[in-house]
């Protein structure tokens, strides 16, 4: 038997209405989908400069990394740039509340999940998302840094998308900052060690990241970046955001 006749046959009525339903369905996510980016961009323009933080939900209050992460944002916050994150627990909440209790807006982009997630409530901006891709372009859209905690897959997959975009050119450059040697070291070591010696990434892409864990050397970075190109983007960088 071929796979061809495997498959359903459309020109049955109960399918063909079935897959009718389907389309119908798909082609009102889209205007969903459409709906969130709109509403989204309409909410952040005014953020500016923004530093996006990551890290996992599953760190209490007591740990070192969520008062490290809490120092990070406050310290951010005060010198002047809002801090994003994905708005749920753990360093999300830790990153927060620092921005919350400092000088300059404290902005979740939280996701609607089946488990885990719940909003924290140290949010000036709020704003919630029911498609991660959706989510992911507003991450990259509105920051000027990201600063990225020790965290799971979720901060794994900000930290690649991030990476991949600046490699590709399809993102405006700014720093990365892994915070944690003990815990990114080995990572940095892998790329260096497999990606970069087998052929995968180029030597030059290792310097998109940088690991630092001194909060106040985090802010001096970020801003020795800045120095001489300004946090204004560009016009052809502007037009590049319009492609994530």
């Amino acid at each position: 038997m071929k796979l061809k006749d495997k498959l359903p046959q459309l020109a049955d009525p109960e399918i063909d209405a079935e897959h009718q339903g389907t389309r119908a369905r798909e082609a009102w996510r889209v205007f969903e989908i459409m709906a969130e980016f709109v509403e989204a961009t309409e909410r952040l323009q005014r953020i500016q400069p923004a530093v996006s933080i990551f890290g996992s939900a599953r760190i209490g209050p007591d740990h070192a990394y969520y008062k490290r992460t809490e120092e990070i944002a406050r310290r951010l916050s005060d010198a002047g740039f809002s801090v994003i994150s994905g708005g749920g627990p753990g360093l999300m909440e830790a990153a927060n509340k620092g921005a919350y209790y400092g000088a300059s807006p404290s902005v979740g982009l939280n996701i609607q999940l089946p488990h885990e997630q719940s909003n924290n409530p140290y949010q000036d901006v709020s704003q919630s998302f029911r498609h991660f891709f959706a989510r992911k372009v507003m991450f990259v859209k509105h920051a000027s840094a990201y600063v990225v905690m020790p965290g799971g897959f979720g901060t794994l997959d900000e930290l690649s998308e991030a990476l991949t975009l600046m490699q590709t050119g399809k993102s405006h450059k700014f720093p990365v900052i892994l915070v944690g040697s003990e815990f990114w070291r080995g990572l940095v070591d892998w790329f260096r060690e497999r990606l970069v010696a087998d052929g995968m990434i180029a030597a030059a892409d290792l310097q998109l990241v940088q690991l630092i864990d001194d909060p106040a050397e985090i802010v001096e970075a970020i801003f020795r970046f800045f120095e001489s190109r300004g946090f204004e983007m560009s016009p052809a960088e502007r037009e590049m955001q319009f492609s994530l």
